[in-house]
């Protein structure tokens, strides 16, 4: 077990517009590397955000501020022990490559809901976009920019 201290933002990275299932995700994380996955033991994320805004649960987590092993996700190298992970379904331009911020208006709700709910619980655990903590372009727009829009000082 350790302390919580991020809650780390993402995209799938996948085309604006086209949805993503639990199973997508899965498949992509876990699936050994000869069946097109990474071959990771558990997933990225913690929760999903679907195009019409619905959050979904991927990996059970007690809420709590520690991260207890068995809800490790695999979202941010080097980070996983003391982060929670959460995505949103887009990312990229419909050409598939082009980072873009495809967030629905529903997206958008919801994950300023969920983030200032977590923040709410988890005053000093930080927030950060995934492009933060690694060389990426995810999650495709300014974390710290869109925390300040919704009344969350870092």
């Amino acid at each position: 077990m350790a302390k919580l201290k991020q809650l780390v933002i993402h995209c799938t990275a996948t085309p604006e517009g086209r949805e993503v299932s639990a199973d997508n995700i899965r498949r992509w994380h876990c699936a050994p590397p000869s069946e097109g996955g990474r071959g990771w033991k558990q997933v990225g994320y913690t929760d999903m955000i679907h195009l019409d805004g619905m959050v979904e649960r991927l990996v059970a987590n007690n809420e709590d501020d520690t991260v207890d092993p068995w809800e490790i996700t695999n979202g941010a190298k080097g980070h996983n022990s003391t982060a929670r992970h959460i995505v949103y379904v887009g990312g990229v331009d419909r050409d598939g490559k082009t980072p873009k911020d495809t967030r629905t208006p529903e997206q958008r709700e919801a994950l300023a809901a969920y983030v200032r709910d977590f923040h709410r619980r988890f005053p000093d655990v930080r927030i950060v976009g995934h492009n933060e903590l690694a060389v990426k372009a995810c999650p495709s727009f300014d974390v710290k920019a869109w925390l300040e829009q919704i009344g969350i000082n870092r």
